[in-house]
């Protein structure tokens, strides 16, 4: 009996110290809490704790001071494609890994101080991304509106209920309404009902291979020549890896030169990949290895 209750209490201590670790995993987030990003988080890690802020590159920022152990931020949206802060603040300006991926279901609402007829609404706060995603419904049917950009979709619905200006509407989700005490107006106003965004999770390393993995990678190149990224994907190709994704961004240094943001199926680890980088590197001028993560 005496050896049973040992264990027992062994065990409830080990379970104990296990979830107290696991809780004090921090997680930066675009904030305040309403956002997106937050629910992508908690969609992630319910029992982290999570620390908002104000921009994607202080997300950044947090993970890369070692402030929290990792941050999520948006990359892509099905409606308005790539997001550009957060593919320019992994080319240029961090040295962090992609260690995870979450997809998230948008699903925007018009809001207001009170239950005011759209026709009254004279000004929009949201968040660009949120803006381009809503771009028909308010030409439709806030065509003389002034939109105004926001620093998150959360942050909009917060400064549209501290002001003055009972006029003024926000696009967020639903549960931001709920947070901030806002009215809905109208729900669902996105442009295309199947509009989602991904969110990837920054860390100091990338995730251990799962059997089901992708890689996010980019490069660029010294000069250009007919063909050299027709060359460059067949390295993948000839491998029989597949291309999930490419996209291009500004090397920021000369006008018409890029830098291509690649994701491939498989892990960094793997040998068709490890070789097909290996061989993409005698190509290229600069190649920045961004992690690999389980494929959702």
């Amino acid at each position: 009996v005496t050896d049973t209750i040992i264990e027992s209490i062994a065990s409830a201590t080990a379970e104990t110290f296990v979830e107290e670790v696991w809780c004090f995993v921090k997680i930066a987030y675009l904030g305040p809490p309403g956002s997106y990003s937050e629910e992508a988080v908690k969609n992630w890690d319910s029992v982290a704790e999570l620390i908002p802020v104000d921009s994607i590159h202080a997300v950044a920022k947090y993970v890369s001071d070692k402030k929290v152990d990792h941050g999520m931020v948006p990359i892509e949206n099905s409606i308005e494609g790539g997001v550009t802060s957060t593919l320019d603040l992994l080319i240029h300006d961090f040295e962090l890994s992609i260690s995870g991926e979450s997809v998230l279901t948008i699903k925007h609402c018009l809001m207001a101080q009170s239950n005011l007829d759209v026709s009254e609404i004279t000004k929009v706060f949201s968040h660009p991304q949120s803006l381009g995603q809503c771009r028909k419904f308010l030409n439709s049917i806030l065509p003389s509106a002034e939109i105004i950009a926001s620093l998150s979709n959360s942050r909009a619905v917060e400064d549209m209920m501290n002001g003055h200006d009972s006029t003024i509407a926000a696009i967020a989700s639903e549960r931001a309404a709920n947070i901030y005490g806002a009215k809905i107006l109208k729900k669902n106003i996105q442009d295309n009902l199947n509009n989602e965004t991904r969110f990837v999770l920054l860390s100091h390393q990338d995730h251990i291979p799962t059997g089901n993995d992708k890689t996010s990678l980019c490069f660029e190149y010294g000069d250009d020549a007919p063909g050299i990224l027709s060359e460059s994907l067949r390295v993948f190709a000839s491998r029989d890896i597949n291309l999930v994704k490419i996209e291009s961004r500004p090397n920021k240094i000369d006008l018409g030169k890029y830098v291509f943001f690649v994701d491939i199926e498989g892990h960094r680890t793997e040998d068709k990949v490890t070789e097909a980088i290996s061989v993409l590197k005698t190509q290229v001028s600069k190649i920045k290895i961004l992690g690999s993560y389980p494929n959702k």
